[in-house]
């Protein structure tokens, strides 16, 4: 396995569960990728606040495969987009397209009619099976909504899936997760927030599991060049060694460097992919508690980010809150002091007066400048088969999802399906 993050880890857990022996290689000096842990003066934070939804079956059950408990590890709750003054909407408990329906119903800040264009859009959405033109954006999906129902539920709802703005998103990759998490079961649509570092949810249980499975972790190590090394065992030589079996789960840039020689074609497609930065700020004021563990915000030009988490009430460090900025390229053009300075200013201008018991301060600022390939109509994402014995690993990849955890572990998990169907896969050996 060439990366551990959390295709990566997937795909080398996949392969160990079917007997191969497994050499992972990782460029960083911790596993977990674009979703791991960071230490931020003493505290355990990560490199970006992540949601989770209930619909991620393939990411809780590699969680439990590894011993990470979900429901010691995630706080879960019914979806909730609530903004400050109480405007929004919040589901129910129970299942999900039923919650649906009763949430838009109790929804707050709507009007009856904005409720009744969003109810008649989902009805049209599940009788065209979640289906839509290839080239329609969100916005042209949702152009017969309410201006308050685009605001306060689809343009948060469409950044934070696929962190690309509603104008430019694609309509078709956002229906599937809208029935995923509608249509997928009791509790598909529920909220799963980390209650510590990210590092705890896998990259530290997915090290110790492979470990004690045999596998050998090289962190800290960059592989130079693949090469083909004849047919049968040892067919690819990885830095000279032989393997019989390879995945690719780094980066899309990484990969597409390593497989340049091999695969030219498969690699343009790779590097061509055009990606969306996220920023997230964490500021700290302690002794304040916002009114619930995430809350949605209205976001505009002098006002970056979407959503805040307060980690005291998640049962991590009280007085410390993560604001992220989703769809952030106009943000990290502008310079990541400018975005502090704004979040400080909407974080204290958004909240109601009393929330704050001093003016918050500025705890760290992360961006993460390819955090996820932008989800636009008609994305040419490679396949996961590169050649024979030669797979990759990565939300980025062909398939019907954004760029997300679950995405990633799904491309794992079939980048090891992919190399076992080409070979002997009990007793190969991995990279």
């Amino acid at each position: 396995m060439v990366g551990g993050g959390w295709a990566g880890l997937a795909a080398a857990v996949r392969a160990a569960q079917a007997g191969a022996l497994v050499t992972l290689f990782e460029m960083a000096p911790a596993l977990g990728g674009r979703a791991r842990g960071v230490e931020i003066e003493g505290l355990a934070l990560d490199n970006g606040q992540h949601i989770l939804i209930g619909a991620y079956a393939r990411t809780l059950a590699l969680m439990r495969t590894v011993g990470a408990d979900p429901e010691r590890l995630l706080a879960r709750s019914p979806l909730m987009l609530r903004y400050p003054d109480g405007r929004g909407l919040a589901l129910p408990a129970g299942p999900a397209a039923l919650a649906f329906v009763r949430g838009v119903a109790a929804a707050r800040g709507w009007t009856l009619r904005d409720k009744a264009s969003l109810l008649r859009a989902a009805a049209g959405w599940v009788a065209a099976g979640f289906h839509c033109p290839p080239g329609w954006t969100v916005q042209r999906l949702c152009q017969g909504l309410a201006p308050s129902v685009r605001t306060l539920l689809i343009d948060p709802l469409c950044v934070a899936a696929l962190n690309t703005p509603a104008q430019e998103a694609s309509a078709q990759v956002l229906l599937r997760v809208l029935r995923d998490a509608l249509f997928g079961g009791r509790g598909a649509a529920d909220l799963l927030l980390p209650r510590g570092s990210l590092a705890l949810l896998l990259p530290q249980p997915a090290q110790h599991w492979l470990q004690a499975a045999g596998a050998e972790l090289r962190l800290s190590s960059r592989v130079r060049a693949i090469e083909p090394g004849g047919a049968g065992p040892g067919r690819w030589q990885v830095d000279g060694a032989p393997f019989d079996a390879v995945v690719l789960a780094c980066p899309a840039s990484e990969a597409a460097r390593l497989a340049e020689p091999l695969a030219p074609a498969w690699a343009a497609r790779a590097r061509g992919l055009p990606y969306e930065p996220i920023v997230t700020v964490y500021l700290r004021c302690p002794g304040a508690r916002l009114p619930v563990p995430m809350t949605a915000l209205a976001d505009g030009p002098q006002a970056p980010a979407q959503f805040a988490f307060d980690h005291g009430r998640l049962g991590a460090t009280p007085g410390v809150f993560a604001f992220v900025v989703s769809g952030a390229r106009r943000w990290v053009d502008a310079g990541l002091d400018a975005t502090a300075q704004a979040v400080l200013q909407q974080a204290q201008a958004a909240f109601p007066a009393g929330t704050w018991p001093a003016a918050p301060t500025l705890l760290r600022t992360l961006a993460e400048r390819r955090a996820t390939f932008r989800c636009v109509p008609g994305l040419d994402r490679p396949p996961a088969e590169i050649a024979p014995g030669l797979a990759a690993a990565g939300d980025y990849v062909t398939g019907p999802y954004p760029s997300t955890l679950e995405g990633a572990v799904r491309a794992g998990e079939r980048a090891a399906e992919l190399s076992a169907c080409s070979g002997s896969f009990r007793d190969a050996k991995w990279r």
